[in-house]
Order: C-alpha cells, then sequence, then structure tokens
C-alpha cells in the first residue's frame, strides 16, 4: 500500500520556497505521493477555506517534478469542469511524460458555487459535466498520434453515491475524502455493489484520510480516520491495508489557512508517521 501525503498549495504562508521544502520533505521522508488541490477563481467561499496566494495544480507539479526524482505527483483533486477537456488531457499528458510518468490524477465535480458562477460553468450540471470531461480526456488519450503512448491512473473523488458510481464507471480508483473508518467499511461494501449493477470491476480504494496527531486517543463516532494517538493511526493504516486499500494519502490540513504559516509542525507530524512506516534497518539486516 502507497502512503502520500497532501501538500499545502495555498494559504498566507505558502510560496515558492515553501512550497519546495514540502517536496523535499516528503520526498525525503520516504512517502510515496505528494498531491496537491485546485482552484481557479478564489471567490470568497473559496477564500474561507483556502485563501490565496493559490497556486495552480499543473504548473505546480510541473515545476515540481524538476525539484524531486522518485516520488510520484498527483492531485486531489482537479475540478473536472473547471477547463476544456482537450486542455486538461493536453496538460496531464504532458506532465505525465515530463515527470517519467509519474502522475496521478485525482478528479472530482467541485463545490464552490460562486467560482463556478465567475468561470460561467453551470453548477447543477457539474456532475454531467465531469462524466462528460472524464469520458473525452480518455478518449483523447486513445489517441496516441497526438498525446503520446501516455497511461495516466484517474482516481475519482466523491463520497456521495454518484461519486461512487462515477468512480466505477470511469475511474481506475475510488478516492473519498476525510471520512470515518465505519463509513468507509460500509462506502466500500456499496461500491461493490454499484460495480456488480453495471458489470464493472470494482475499482481500487485510494481514500485521502486526515493526519491529526494526539497525545491522548480519540474516541467516538465522529472521529476520522488518521485522527488520534500514532497507535490509532497507525491502526487505520493497517485497517485500510486490509480493506484493500492500494494507496492512503494523508492530510495534515485541519481547516485553519494559518496552519499554511507553520508548516514544521505538519512535517513533524508526517516525520512521526514516517518513523513507524519506515523503521532504519540496522546493520544485521540484509539490504
Amino acid at each position: 500500500m502507497k502512503i502520500g501525503v497532501n501538500v499545502l498549495n495555498f494559504g498566507p504562508g505558502s510560496d515558492p520556497g515553501v512550497l519546495r521544502s514540502w517536496a523535499q520533505t516528503v520526498e525525503g521522508l520516504g512517502f510515496d505521493l505528494l498531491m496537491v488541490s485546485d482552484h481557479v477563481a478564489i471567490t470568497p467561499d473559496v477564500a474561507e477555506r483556502y485563501p490565496a496566494p493559490f497556486y495552480e495544480p499543473f504548473t505546480t507539479l510541473s515545476w515540481l517534478a524538476g525539484l524531486t526524482t522518485r516520488i510520484r505527483l498527483g492531485t486531489t483533486v482537479l475540478i473536472a469542469p473547471y477547463r476544456h477537456p482537450l486542455l486538461t488531457a493536453r496538460m496531464a499528458a504532458n506532465l505525465q511524460e515530463l515527470s517519467g510518468g509519474r502522475l496521478v490524477l485525482g478528479v472530482g465535480v467541485g463545490w464552490a458555487r460562486q467560482e463556478f458562477a465567475a468561470l460561467g460553468i453551470p453548477f447543477e450540471q457539474r456532475g454531467r459535466l465531469t462524466d462528460e470531461h472524464l469520458r473525452d480526456m480518455r478518449a483523447a488519450w486513445a489517441d496516441t498520434a497526438s498525446y503520446g503512448d501516455r497511461t495516466i491512473p484517474v482516481w475519482v473523488g466523491g463520497n456521495s453515491d454518484a461519486g461512487l458510481r462515477r468512480a466505477v464507471r470511469l475511474g481506475d480508483a475510488w478516492h473519498p475524502l476525510r471520512c470515518t473508518m465505519p463509513w468507509l467499511r460500509e462506502a466500500s461494501v456499496r461500491l461493490k455493489a454499484f460495480a456488480d449493477e453495471q458489470r464493472l470491476p470494482v475499482p481500487a480504494l485510494a481514500p485521502r484520510i486526515a493526519l491529526r496527531l494526539t497525545e491522548t486517543p480519540v474516541s467516538g463516532p465522529s472521529r476520522l480516520a488518521g485522527e488520534g494517538t500514532i497507535d490509532q493511526i497507525m491502526d487505520d493504516l493497517d485497517q485500510l491495508r486490509l480493506l484493500g486499500a492500494e494507496a492512503v494519502v494523508l492530510d495534515p490540513y485541519n481547516g485553519d489557512p494559518r496552519e499554511t504559516c507553520h508548516p514544521q509542525a505538519a512535517w513533524q507530524q508526517l516525520a512521526t508517521v514516517a518513523a513507524h512506516l519506515y523503521p532504519p534497518r540496522t546493520s544485521t539486516e540484509p539490504s
């Protein structure tokens, strides 16, 4: 099971130097995947959660590809209706080639009504548009003469039944965001049922979970996967592995934009997790 990190590409503490440090820290700690989020127009509803500066994902990941060597790069999630599908297909194919095949394209339908309005895109049609865009992108990538022979894994986000069905029809993996373990177990059953209904394979599981490390255990039905002591977090990862997760993305952002001014706190939590995931070898262990 691969472990990734949601890197904060927004907020008052974000700048090129901090983004460089994020990438070098995440890769240096041994994680497998670095992902960033997506907004285009920082309207008031977006700014409340994810204020400017907001670094556009394709530009940012292309730059970070040149600063890293091993780690995979992705979006969690790219809002599919915000760009023409042929533009998205072109940028993704180019990034896949320039990065040496390290791209994972996570996509979603979006939630910010004011941002949709600013871009002139009908909010109520975002689900249909996302389906159309995904089909058009896959058709473009199939044109190897124009786009090259590029296989780009697509993770479909969304915690609703519509999101699960979209992942079955159009995704290589289902990418739910910040949920509890009981909910995820139940939703995984529904995902299989939807796949059986459509006589399609069950997509891989690749959730984005919280990362909030605490000194004392967190209890109660509302505890998100990834919240609590290091033992609780490691147990969540073990449970996700048993559930068949192909990848898990850790999300250290807890909703306060001021967190972006102090990335060292997130880096320390990631270092604690990495120390448990990737313990150093002793001299007696085989190489």
